[in-house]
């Protein structure tokens, strides 16, 4: 007699006997092996990499020296003029220094470059934490078309999730009401498939990483 059983028919027995069948978990550790193969670059050289991959400029400064030095060559390169920074620390760094600041948001939407802190950075993807939690909020890292984020060796973790418990440990149950995982200069390819970059914020972005281990 000629087998009349479909296709479908097959695969569905099949599927009902391997569901009645009792197996072993052929990756019983599965889930406790490390997303990552182990890296032996240290977490600044891999976030420099990642950061300068997707069009962020990096830049190492062993102190505040050079971390000023490098700023002004920066600012007279580019014709800066009005750097906002709002941030009590940083405006300690730059007065300290003499460097020009504007401290309020006089004249703000003529702002050319916002300077702000982060809350870590994520050497794995190149990315830095921001949050509404300190006195820049959340204009000075999106509005001006330049941001340049002052950051701290310390601050430095490999994935997400130590970041988010940097996060934790410092603001405890009050976490701040946003908090972006930012990756480059802001992009764009939904115009006819071009990337623009600038499109939604930040055309540039750059990390000053401070060594905090001394």
């Amino acid at each position: 007699m000629r087998d009349i059983t479909t296709s479908k028919e097959k695969l569905l027995k099949k599927i009902r006997k391997a569901l009645l069948e009792k197996r072993d978990n052929p990756y019983p550790q599965l889930e406790d092996l490390p997303l990552y193969a182990n890296d032996e670059e240290i977490p600044e050289v891999i976030f420099a990499e990642q950061f300068s991959a997707v069009n962020g400029q990096f830049v190492f400064c062993e102190d505040e020296i050079q971390f000023i030095e490098t700023l002004l060559s920066l600012a007279e390169e580019r014709n800066w003029h009005k750097i906002y920074c709002w941030e009590p620390g940083l405006q300690e760094i730059l007065t300290r220094f003499e460097y020009p600041f504007y401290e309020t948001d006089k004249d703000f939407d003529q702002a050319e470059v916002g300077f702000t802190f982060c809350e870590a950075l994520i050497a794995r993807n190149g990315s830095i934490l921001l949050s509404n939690g300190n006195t820049a909020g959340r204009r000075l890292s999106i509005y001006p078309p330049v941001h340049i984020v002052l950051a701290y060796t310390s601050q430095m973790v490999l994935d997400l999730k130590d970041g988010f418990k940097l996060i934790k440990s410092k603001y405890g149950t009050r976490l701040p009401s946003m908090i972006s995982n930012v990756t480059g200069p802001s992009r764009t390819a939904d115009i006819e498939k071009t990337l623009v970059l600038g499109a939604h914020g930040p055309k540039e972005l750059f990390v000053f990483l401070l060594d905090d281990s001394v």
